[in-house]
């Protein structure tokens, strides 16, 4: 148990502090947030959301107050969106006293500061706040201010590791460096979709730091009976940090294996991708086709996640929730989530990539076994309710 008392046991009352709730904003992590405050609710918590990035967005698995800084947070965003659009975006080794930093510090820290404590007062019995990818130098010694006031826990969560880091962060084109003056130490509790970096995480004055990989809602994620007319797809934004597997697993096999057809979906695609068909941008309900539609769904990982030992992204959970046969780059790690050979594929260099397709394109029984197994293995250990039971458990 962490700082504070939680009376009613597993079941709490929790105020969840995260980047977005939109999806308009198409950061990667929102739809993973939808999913698992969605898991908090329906493992019996009541869940009490605010976001940080735009205007709040109700549900039927959550209740909301306003973003105090509404205006601010989408005025500052499509200026940021337009900077880095135009290449103009600064450098992430800001220093403490750029006008950013000053901006958030002296007036979004305070505004977010007395927001937070307005609702804790006003709800008066809330167990808990678990924060969530927003940065943490805009918000430094908010939670102690609510452990002197409210003696409860704080925990926090970052889904962007390890390319939030300062190392790879400018690559990325990262807005923030979240990481720049903060203050680790101030939260009872700290979760990262890494395990490979918990010890820079504690080295930085993180306390009770836990891997809380991303999963799947199998009721979300569920898989439709479709004709399988696509041999092979992929689906993501950006081919930073990840094209020399992209040429393998795609461009490569487009040129040479003249009897299938490739189609990758997305945008932001920069090196060609030889014969595969470029599909564009896809909706969520689209995507669900895209991948009940294809024989064989890559996972095709930036190398910061893929070389930092189990550093998860949503993708191959949610392809194992669809019962897809997924087709891996070589993943550090990656036998934490799926058995490599049982519930996925991993292959090793470009001639086993196009012995693999090949194989499995012939042999529908292995493909959909490999597709049940994954699916299988999601809904014994890699659902949002597995996750939110994670959270509740360390927190309380």
């Amino acid at each position: 148990m962490v700082r504070g008392s939680i009376k009613r046991g597993i079941i709490i009352k929790i105020l969840v502090a995260c980047s977005t709730l939109d999806l308009k904003y198409r950061l990667g992590c929102t739809p993973s947030w939808w999913q698992l405050l969605k898991g908090l609710h329906e493992i019996g918590n009541e869940v009490i959301a605010v976001p940080y990035l735009g205007d709040p967005v109700e549900s039927l698995w959550w209740r909301t107050y306003p973003n105090p800084c509404s205006w601010e947070s989408q005025f500052y965003n499509k200026y940021l969106e337009h900077k880095k659009k135009s290449g103009t975006l600064s450098s992430h080794n800001e220093t403490s006293g750029s006008l950013v930093n000053k901006f958030a510090k002296y007036y979004v820290k305070r505004k977010w500061q007395d927001h937070l404590l307005s609702i804790l007062k006003n709800e008066k019995d809330v167990d808990a706040v678990f924060i969530m990818n927003i940065p943490l130098n805009h918000i430094k010694g908010i939670a102690d201010k609510i452990h002197q006031e409210f003696c409860i826990p704080v925990a926090y969560y970052d889904g962007d590791m390890p390319t939030i880091l300062p190392k790879y962060a400018t690559a990325r084109g990262f807005k923030f460096n979240y990481y720049l003056d903060a203050d680790l130490s101030e939260y009872d509790a700290f979760f990262t979709n890494s395990k490979g970096v918990i010890s820079d995480l504690e080295e930085m004055g993180g306390r009770n730091v836990h891997a809380l990989y991303y999963a799947a809602d199998p009721v979300l994620f569920t898989p439709v009976p479709m004709k399988k007319d696509i041999d092979v797809s992929f689906f993501g934004y950006g081919d930073e940090f990840r094209e020399n597997w992209m040429k393998k697993m795609i461009t490569l096999p487009s040129e040479q294996l003249s009897n299938i057809n490739i189609q990758v979906g997305g945008k932001g695609f920069d090196i060609s991708l030889g014969k595969s068909l470029q599909i564009g941008d896809l909706s969520y309900s689209a995507f669900r086709e895209f991948c009940c539609r294809s024989k064989i769904c890559l996972n095709i990982t930036r190398w910061s996640h893929t070389e930092v030992y189990a550093s998860a992204t949503a993708r191959p959970f949610e392809l194992a929730a669809y019962g897809a046969c997924i087709v891996s780059q070589p993943y550090n790690g990656i036998e934490e989530w799926f058995e490599n050979g049982k519930e996925i594929v991993v292959v090793d260099d470009e001639s086993d990539v196009i012995e693999t397709y090949s194989d499995l394109l012939s042999d529908d029984e292995t493909r959909q076994k490999l597709g049940m197994a994954a699916r299988n293995r999601i809904l014994k250990e890699h659902t949002y309710h597995h996750r939110a039971k994670e959270i509740v458990e360390i927190i309380t």
